[in-house]
Formats: C-alpha cells, structure tokens, sequence
C-alpha cells in the first residue's frame, strides 16, 4: 500500500515539474491587453458591417422610391382622366353633417353642400353634442341666409361608444327621412356637382357604398399650407397608387353615401361606435354584405385649418395611427414613399459620397415632378415648392413616431387605441 502511494505522489510531482513556469505580472497584461484590442477590432468590423447593409438597404429603397413616385403621378393623370357618370336622377337624399366647434371657414363648408345642382329632394342635418357648441351659430346664420333648403339641426348630448362623432351621427340619423344617406366631414368643401355624381356612381350596379378621394386646401396660414401638401403630395398619391395596382380598399369620412337598406343591413353606425377608423369600418361591413364600393374619378377639398405645429402633428398622428390599424402591413411597407429622407440618410451614411448625393438630388427631382403631376392632374393652384423638403422631413417623422405611440388625440379628447381597432378615453386629457 505504501509502495502504491508512494509511486502516486512521485508521478505527480513529475507531472507537476514538466508544467511550463507561471507567468509573469508583465506576461498577464500585455494578454489582457491584447484580448481587449481583439475584441475592440471586432466590435469596429461588425458594425462596419451593420453601417454597410444599412447603406446598402436606404440607397436600395430610396432608388426604388424614386420609381414609385414616378409611378404615382401616372396614377394620378390617369384617375383623373376619369369621366363622372351623371345621370341627373331624382332620388331624394339626407346628408349627415356632424360639426364640433366654429372650424376655420365652417361656414363656406357648409354653403357648398347646401348649394347643389340636384333634381331631387335634399335634407341637410347638422348635428352637435353641446348646448353651448360655437358651430350653433354658424347653422343658424345659414338657415337664415338659405331659408328655402330643408335643414335640420339636431343637439344631442347622448353618447352611443367611444367614438364621439359616431355617436353624433347615431343621434342625428333619427331624423332622416330619405332613402339615400351621405355623410361628409365638416372640413370637406365640394362642388355643385358633387351630389350629382355620388348619387349617380350608387346607382351603379353591386354599388353599396360611395366614398370621394380628397386634396388639400389650405385656410389658415403658414401651418395648413403644410399640412395641405401631406394630403396632396402624400396621401393622394399612395392611395391612388394603392388603387390602380388593387391593393387599396378604401372607405373615407370625406364622403360615405349608402342607401337606408345597406345601412341597417351591417347594424347601423352602432355596429362602429367604438372604432377609431370608423370609415373603414363601415365600408368593410359593406363589403361584407357582398357590396362594391365604388369612387368616383374626382377629388373634393379638404379644408386645412390647423393653426400650429403642434396641432397638425396631433392631427397627422391620429391619421397615421388609423392607417396602421387598419393596414399594419402596408403601413409599414410605406417606408418606400418616403423619398428624400430615405435618400438623405444613405448619403450621410455613406460618409458624403458622390453617389449619395447623385440619389438625394434625384430624390428631389422626382419629388418635384410628383408635385407638378398632382397639381396638373386635380387643376389645383401652383404649389409652393419650397416646403417639399420639410413636409417630407415631418411625415417621416410621423411615420416613425407612429410605431411607438398607442394614444391619439382628436377633438380635445385623449383616445387610447386597442389592438382590435376600438378605442378607449385616456385618463390624460389631450390637447
């Protein structure tokens, strides 16, 4: 046993004096150090790499972006070759407008519906939800410079879900006694013809539902005038690209005219109370009945009255948080509209290259003759050029901002926006 052990601890003492020497205090840094640059070095390849397929993938996008935009002019020309179909029918109609507070030029708004070249009867509702609303004033100022048009006014305090101004047409469709239901926004402005030719595209074949794509129309200084050109140069051109490739399906509170059948056939405006994109609500429950919805080849106004920066972003975000709810994918895929900031940001990634810059001034260029095109194809006034760059920088942003904020503001109200689309009031009041 003892021969054993002994031969154990000899063996060990053998391996342990053939083990190389410890290393010295020197030795130990000088490794320390070395491993540190290694990792430093792969720290600086990989995001090499990452600022590489970042450059790679904005330079792609912006290039793509700028066919697009290209593409969305020829839309715009061809939709607006378009011919209106009037048929000059009889039929009679109620328009619902619901009105929250004195807009800026409400009262021109409310004129131009009033004033139609229809041969049928006409019922016009306006409807508030305050005793002591300031749009009172304007009705009645209407009423009595037009006392031969059959307006109604209706106050109504009741509150049927969420959605206030769904709630406000729930309370004013109790007294519409015709067939034919239009809806319009306060803020939309419209031609004398425009009744004519609603009427005319429902009367269509498989038609449940009509709704008007819209431009905008500035009406309160510095501030609408670049809000007018996210609708003009923004909106317009990705919905109507949206619609000559088939991708788009759309429904908007600029006009949504339906027959009193179709409309208790899908429940009502109760079926929409809670839904924040209450539009496209009703005109997916249209569609469901089996029914096409139907546009016709012209663009109405949309009156821009925003006052402030402010203001107009709380208004852009709301509308962008509604677009991403009803379509998250092709919200998302709408990145490649966003031309010159896309187009910006590669150049600066690229460290200031001549090939950056070559992409931003074709940026500009096609952004230009997108410009041109919308103004040529809707016969709308020569657009101040000028701001393109910063309302393309402000709808970028929005677009961004948009992923990561659940809450909107609309009407004086604060909405948090659920993942089915409904929406519910915030504690936190808005603006």
């Amino acid at each position: 046993m003892l021969h054993v052990l002994k031969n154990y601890l000899l063996e060990h003492q053998l391996a342990y004096s053939m083990r190389p020497p410890a290393p010295t205090l020197g030795w130990q840094r000088f490794k320390i150090r070395l491993l540190r640059t290694s990792r430093l070095i792969a720290r600086v390849n990989h995001r090499g790499l990452v600022v590489s397929w970042l450059w790679l993938f904005c330079t792609i996008t912006a290039i793509t972006s700028c066919v697009y935009t290209l593409g969305a002019g020829v839309a715009a020309r061809r939709f607006a070759n378009g011919h209106d179909k009037k048929t000059h029918i009889k039929q009679s109609v109620t328009i619902l407008k619901p009105l929250y507070g004195d807009e800026p030029e409400l009262f021109e708004n409310l004129v131009s519906f009033c004033r139609q070249d229809y041969a049928g009867s006409v019922q016009i509702i306006f409807g508030v939800q305050r005793p002591d609303d300031s749009a009172i004033a304007i009705v009645r100022q209407l009423t009595s410079v037009m006392p031969d048009r059959d307006i109604v006014l209706v106050i109504d305090e009741r509150q049927h879900g969420a959605n206030r101004k769904v709630s406000n047409l729930i309370n004013m469709a109790a007294r519409a006694r015709h067939e034919i239901i239009v809806l319009a926004d306060s803020d939309m402005r419209v031609g004398p013809d425009y009744l004519d030719i609603v009427v005319s595209t429902l009367d269509r074949p498989g038609v449940g539902l009509v709704t008007c794509l819209y431009r905008g129309q500035a009406v309160a200084g510095f501030w609408s005038q670049v809000a007018v050109q996210a609708i003009d140069t923004h909106f317009l051109p990705n919905v109507l690209v949206g619609l000559s490739l088939g991708l788009a399906h759309p429904c908007f509170g600029s006009t949504i005219a339906l027959r009193r059948q179709t409309l208790d056939a899908i429940g009502g405006f109760a079926a929409v109370a809670n839904h924040l994109a209450d539009d496209y609500a009703l005109g997916e429950a249209v569609r469901r009945q089996g029914l096409a919805i139907a546009i016709p080849p012209m663009a109405i106004a949309h009156c821009c009255g925003e006052s402030g920066l402010r203001a107009m972003i709380a208004h852009e975000m709301r509308w962008a948080r509604t677009i991403a709810l009803v379509d998250p994918v092709g919200f998302t895929g709408s990145a490649i509209t966003h031309t010159l900031p896309l187009s910006v940001i590669a150049f600066f990634i690229s460290g200031l290259s001549m090939m950056g810059a070559v992409i931003v001034v074709l940026a500009l260029a096609c952004r230009l003759i997108l410009h041109i095109n919308i103004a040529r194809s809707f016969s709308l006034p020569t657009p101040r050029y000028w701001l393109g760059p910063l309302r393309d920088t402000l709808s970028f942003g929005v677009f961004v901002t948009c992923f990561f904020a659940r809450a909107v503001d609309w009407r004086g109200q604060r909405y948090v926006v659920m993942s089915d689309g409904t929406m519910r009031q915030s504690e936190k009041t808005g603006l």
